[in-house]
């Protein structure tokens, strides 16, 4: 499932949940989609810290 599809489906989830509710079946699929949300942020920054080179300065700051 592409990532727009998991927002479109969370953002879905949580409009209902405000109008009407949501059903057991329903909560749990929000709960997985968020889920799926936020490992995919934490998979990202982790690969944007494993690019992240410490270059060492010669030069001393002020």
């Amino acid at each position: 499932m592409k990532m727009d599809e998991v927002i479109e489906q969370i953002n879905f989830l949580y409009k209902k949940s405000q109008n009407e509710g949501l059903t057991e079946e329903e909560k749990i699929k929000q709960k997985e989609l968020r889920q799926i949300y936020i490992d995919s942020i934490k998979r990202n920054f982790k690969a944007q810290l494993d690019g992240i080179k410490r270059v060492p300065s010669n030069e001393k700051l002020n």
